[in-house]
């Protein structure tokens, strides 16, 4: 959300969201760079957001704001500081020195965005250039334009290069969160867009406006059924303990099969205790 949107920020105290990015970037224009600046930094260190992770999108190196915000934020200390267009592990490692050299709080991590060709084909050394960096977002409507593809439903022209930056988040032990849904107006196709990025293996989706949050929630969030089946094949894992082979439903069960059900079951967990 607009760092220089006071209201924004306001709001965002209330917002049942996991984490917030302030952004200084695109959705601020030159004028108003400054004010952004300050009011993000007094928010993130305001401590009156709750659970929710807050971080700072800064301006994108070589631009002309990119220093006077990173210190600034370092300063803030929030959870993470996000930072557009990064196209190389060299460049995350010179962030990371930055942002110890800003004095930065050991807990600020770096969000690094993927966004163009070059990013994509270095994602794997991205994502493993620095324990400092947790973060890869995906920046699809700047990979959409550097690659001169087209904004069409399922996503055709991006999934080689997102499938390819979820296997480097995954890769690296690093989280992965899929890109924006522009169209505001078009509740299904967020629904569908959202459950395509968790069927590929993104932990989230980056969203534009608080009318997409719910939508994104209940799609990231394992349903009723996945919860009740997770629970009985875990039931029947135990109770074949020791025999060998073991079925659920008609299906062969294995240890993978019982780390996915944990995980589901842990996921629905921590959303239950969200609220």
């Amino acid at each position: 959300m607009p760092a220089s949107n006071a209201r924004a920020l306001e709001k965002a105290k209330d917002l049942p969201v996991d984490g917030l990015i302030l952004d200084l970037e695109d959705a601020v224009g030159p004028a108003d760079k400054a004010t952004a600046r300050e009011q993000a930094c007094a928010a993130a260190a305001s401590g009156e957001y709750g659970h929710r992770e807050v971080t700072i999108r800064v301006n994108a190196l070589g631009t002309e704001w990119h220093d006077a915000d990173l210190a600034a934020a370092c300063a803030a200390g929030p959870d993470g500081v996000v930072v557009p267009k990064v196209g190389s592990a060299r460049e995350v490692r010179g962030l990371v020195e930055a942002l110890e050299r800003h004095g930065a709080p050991d807990r600020t991590r770096l969000w690094a965005m993927v966004e163009t060709p070059r990013a994509v084909l270095d994602a794997r050394e991205i994502a493993a250039a620095s324990d400092r960096l947790a973060v890869l977002v995906l920046g699809t409507n700047d990979l959409v334009k550097e690659l001169g593809a087209r904004f069409v439903p399922g996503r055709a022209p991006l999934l080689t290069a997102l499938s390819t930056v979820v296997l480097a988040a995954r890769a690296a032990g690093v989280a992965v969160l899929d890109g924006v849904f522009n169209d505001t107006r078009d509740a299904e196709g967020l629904v569908a867009e959202c459950r395509q990025g968790r069927d590929w293996g993104c932990d989230g989706k980056t969203l534009i406006h608080p009318a997409q949050v719910d939508p994104c929630n209940t799609a990231f969030a394992p349903s009723e059924e996945e919860v009740q089946d997770a629970r009985a094949l875990l039931a029947a894992w135990e109770e074949g303990a020791g025999r060998g082979v073991v079925t659920h439903e008609g299906r062969m069960v294995e240890n993978l099969h019982v780390e996915v059900a944990r995980r589901v079951l842990a996921v629905d967990e921590a959303v239950r205790a969200r609220g």
